[in-house]
């Protein structure tokens, strides 16, 4: 399932000698690409520029490069996915688009849910100076959300483990470190 969620970025530049910051504000367009069965994220398109057809199929040919193509992708109805050249991508790749209900942000739960989820625990809480640092930081979140981090809605186990990832070692209280993911964002428990 595919959302595109677009997140601004502060960037600061600072002159040698000078007293003044210069904020610089760009826009970058994030497609977020999910498995819904199994919540786990499948990757991230960046991209910097004004989004189009041809940036839309750039996204998510990175976004999902080195995974096997999915038979659906369920899109809304941003006119992102009303390009000539994102339909024909899709005609290519023998890949079948179900549009959601306009205008009706439930009818994807799961990917709205996910986009919050990565805006509230991820990009409101780190400084990404370009498109490669934002999709690096993106892919240490990925790996942290899919591998480390459990879900309620999953019964307390991981997208990794739901699409058939053994389950890892249980820690003992008086026998356990603390792994850190995303640079120290966030740490886990595990077993020593």
């Amino acid at each position: 399932m595919l959302a595109a969620a677009p997140h601004n970025v502060n960037r600061i530049a600072k002159s040698r000698g000078a007293t003044y910051v210069r904020l610089i504000l760009e826009h970058y367009g994030v497609m977020l690409i999910m498995d819904v069965f199994t919540r786990r994220i499948i990757g991230f398109g960046v991209e910097s520029a004004s989004i189009d057809g041809v940036s839309a199929c750039r996204m998510f040919n990175r976004g999902s490069a080195g995974q096997s193509l999915p038979k659906h992708v369920s899109t809304d109805h941003d006119p992102l996915f009303r390009f000539h050249r994102w339909l024909a991508n899709l005609r290519v790749l023998e890949i079948d688009e179900i549009k959601s209900v306009p205008y009706t942000p439930v009818s994807h739960p799961f990917v709205e849910r996910l986009i919050g989820t990565i805006r509230r625990e991820h990009l409101d809480r780190v400084f990404f100076w370009n498109a490669m640092d934002l999709a690096r930081k993106l892919g240490e979140f990925r790996d942290y959300y899919n591998v480390h981090r459990v879900h309620r809605s999953l019964e307390g186990t991981t997208p990794a483990q739901r699409a058939g990832a053994p389950s890892p070692s249980t820690a003992l209280l008086s026998r356990h470190a603390w792994r850190q993911h995303c640079r120290g964002l966030f740490q886990t428990p595990i077993a020593v």
